[in-house]
């Protein structure tokens, strides 16, 4: 008998932003002529911004208890357009902070920021505090939602309907001419949607102008520097933040890190493989050794035809429970998803033993499941998610390289290779972008601590070492295993090395390692 034990958070990972999902562009063919010149100019340096006005510079954060009572929040104005302040309505960034435990011990604040992009740091550092008193003691922890994001001004694109409809509406892994052409439709509806909805603030949603409000909050804190954490897409911002205010940053740990000295073409397109890797080397493994309690195969080459023949018959027949209808897009979803933590392995190899005898379980696991797997994608998460991949990025636009590129990542790497062509196709007919990019280099820098993992699925470890020879004077603490978000996650070694730089400046000589966290 399968067993299907606690239902849980199969959806509930995407610290990374669901980057699970490799995906880019698909449009005119005759735009992808001059792409590759696009890229290298896009990598000028940041233009200068005009001194900041006195309207936004001489603001009072207005801090209140915020609505769960463990932190103080309030909101700032900024330009819409920091290169040019006085065009355009102000947005709001809503903030938040925790007082140092220990007044007398305070050595400054550490800013911390989200994954994503589009998911929400307003109430990261009540966690961040609770996990680690120490950090708690010495510093101000302070967070916020990037513009774009949450309690901040929001962009907003398609509804939750036509979302689900983009994600879960069937098997992506259809290269039929009627797929393809339905996944152009949808993209091509996404967008005007986004247009529709927030024309005017598109443009502005980048991570450039994200890291201008990042300083002004800095300056509104009454701080010369701020010391930094950032996990997944905020390794971006902070790389990003450090770049073009390096004499404002005193220590960087950047966790998880996305390939900050390239762009977001290069990034994504790369995690096909890496949530591959983690499927077939740590979790199809771990499914064979728990065969005992989950019955899905004694070898991993077992396991992984107990996952496609689930995955074939939602195929055939998608299954209806508690009003989700249950397609092969969600039980690829809720893989991917469970990939991020080991911890949630024992999700995926539950969900797999009810979506074969569903008849079997409880009213309240049916209920569980179905509410799980409704959404896919959050509407308000995508829609930032794709304002800020697609708006920092010159993107190649060449629907049919996309077709092509899109049909062999998913030959080769099915778990999320059948996704890029949902992502390229939205990102190909996005509003062009004059959003500058920034050089990377760690130039002027303190050093940098850098963190990854060998399997992360999502933010995957070449791209680390990338980021890491690119980020002069940085050192990498290279972590056996494969989950995503090292610091934070129970591993004694790493944090070690985070708490030991933030509390006393204390680096390794040079790039080091630690073993996986214990479970």
């Amino acid at each position: 008998m399968h067993v299907f034990k606690k239902p849980a958070r199969w959806l509930a990972a995407a610290a990374c932003g669901l980057l699970a999902a490799t995906a880019l562009p698909v449009g005119p063919a005759n735009a992808a002529a001059g792409t590759n010149a696009a890229a290298t100019n896009a990598m000028a340096a940041s233009p200068a911004t005009p001194p900041v006005p006195d309207r936004y510079r001489l603001q009072r954060l207005d801090w209140r208890p915020c609505a769960d009572g463990a932190l103080e929040c309030a909101s700032m104005s900024v330009p819409r357009d920091w290169y040019h302040p006085g065009s355009g309505p102000d947005l709001t960034i809503a903030v938040s902070r925790r007082r140092a435990a220990d007044p007398a011990k305070r050595r400054g604040v550490l800013m911390m920021a989200a994954g994503g992009p589009g998911a929400s740091g307003l109430p990261r550092p009540a966690r961040l505090a609770s996990y680690s008193p120490k950090l708690a003691a010495a510093y101000d922890i302070v967070g916020f939602d990037q513009r774009g994001v949450g309690a901040s001004t929001k962009v907003v694109c398609s509804d939750q309907d036509k979302v689900d409809a983009m994600f879960g509406g069937g098997d992506l892994r259809d290269r039929s001419a009627a797929a393809v052409r339905r996944t152009f439709d949808r993209a091509r509806e996404f967008v005007r949607d986004c247009e529709r909805n927030s024309g005017p603030l598109l443009p502005y949603i980048t991570t450039d102008q994200a890291v201008h409000d990042m300083d002004l909050y800095r300056e509104l804190l009454g701080e010369q520097k701020v010391s930094y954490y950032g996990p997944s897409y905020a390794s971006f911002l902070g790389a990003y933040y450090a770049t073009e205010f390096p004499r404002r940053v005193e220590r960087v740990v950047l966790d998880s890190n996305i390939d900050f000295t390239g762009d977001w073409q290069s990034f994504l397109t790369g995690q096909p493989m890496s949530f591959q890797r983690r499927f077939e080397q740590d979790f199809l493994p771990w499914l064979a050794a728990n065969d005992a309690t989950y019955h899905q195969g004694r070898t991993p080459e077992e396991a992984r035809a107990s996952y496609e023949r689930v995955r074939a018959a939602l195929h055939e027949r998608p299954l209806d429970v508690e009003g989700t209808v249950i397609t092969p897009d969600h039980l690829d979803g809720a893989a991917t998803s469970a990939l991020y933590n080991t911890h949630q392995f024992a999700d995926l190899a539950a969900l797999l033993g009810f979506l074969e005898h569903p008849e079997q379980a409880p009213a309240e696991t049916r209920k569980a499941v179905a509410g799980k797997l409704k959404h896919l994608m959050g509407a308000e998460f995508i829609a930032d998610f794709f304002s800020v991949t697609c708006g920092d990025t010159p993107w190649n636009r060449d629907g049919r390289y996309w077709v092509e590129r899109s049909a062999e990542a998913t030959r080769t790497h099915p778990l999320a290779g059948a996704r890029e062509l949902t992502f390229a196709s939205v990102c190909a007919n996005w509003p062009r972008s004059k959003a500058p990019r920034v050089k990377v280099t760690g130039e002027g820098l303190p050093p940098v601590l850098m963190l990854n993992s060998k399997n992360d699925p999502a933010t995957y470890y070449e791209a680390a070492v990338r980021a890491h020879r690119g980020l002069a004077g940085s050192r990498l603490v290279t972590v056996e295993g494969g989950d995503h978000g090292q610091f934070q996650n129970g591993n004694a070694c790493v944090d070690a090395y985070v708490e030991g730089y933030l509390l006393d400046g204390a680096l390794p000589a040079g790039d080091t390692a630690c073993p996986a966290a214990r479970r």
